[in-house]
């Protein structure tokens, strides 16, 4: 297991008891991986120490008006991909089946395109292919990881690491394209109610869905079209 991946995938995850408890541990695998700049291992540390000593209320009101009210930060990447189209519900079928294949059933409500459940995935793969997926959502991340600092949250490092394990280029156009979307208000409950009357997300027999890796999925991320918790605790390697 690649415990890097494995503790990002926590501290994206939504606040529980268990996982405050954890965060020492989640820090200090993050703090030692010489794959991720000093700089970001610092700013991850401040964000495990908040997370982890925070009152839980708090961390949980941040995390849900930061994620699942803003739909400009989304964890779920294919929202920044296909929106709530038809074709995304055919990706979310061939992840589904990719995990499968790998071996991998998420122990999760999320949707499988959620991030801390893809990061879990990856954290069973090799770090070629960790490399290729992470790579092609590089724009994503940026995006995020900007918008997230404009929110001063310390949720930034956690992409700004991904980008940096990803060990490649993110499209400039790409990321530009997202943030030129406005950013959500989530204390606008009308608005936010507004947005998020579309249509369902059907999860149907695709028949170009097929089993191909994540990263063939994810490759098309370079052409966002609109911009919009969590795997069980402990790092023990496997």
């Amino acid at each position: 297991m690649d415990r890097t991946l494995k503790a990002l995938s926590l501290t994206l995850s939504y606040p529980s008891v268990e996982l405050q408890d954890a965060m020492p541990e989640i820090g200090a695998v993050l703090a030692t991986d010489p794959r991720i700049a000093p700089d970001t291992r610092a700013a991850l540390q401040t964000l495990t120490d908040g997370l982890g000593r925070g009152d839980l209320f708090d961390v949980q009101e941040s995390y849900v008006m930061l994620f699942d009210r803003s739909r400009t930060l989304s964890l779920n990447l294919f929202e920044h991909v296909h929106g709530e189209s038809r074709d995304r519900g055919g990706a979310m079928v061939s992840l589904i089946e990719t995990y499968r294949e790998g071996g991998f059933e998420p122990a999760t409500t999320e949707l499988p395109d959620h991030l801390p459940v893809l990061l879990e995935f990856l954290s069973t793969r090799p770090f070629a292919e960790v490399q290729e997926t992470l790579a092609d959502a590089a724009h994503i991340f940026d995006a995020l990881a900007t918008r997230l600092v404009r929110r001063e949250s310390g949720y930034d490092a956690a992409f700004v690491a991904l980008s940096q394990l990803a060990g490649a280029q993110s499209d400039a156009e790409a990321v530009a394209g997202m943030l030129a979307q406005p950013d959500d208000d989530p204390t606008d409950l009308e608005a936010l109610d507004a947005v998020w009357e579309e249509t369902e997300v059907t999860f149907g027999p695709d028949p170009n869905a097929g089993c191909p890796q994540v990263r063939d999925m994810l490759a098309q991320m370079d052409a966002p079209k609109r911009p919009g918790p969590q795997p069980g605790p402990g790092l023990a390697a496997e």
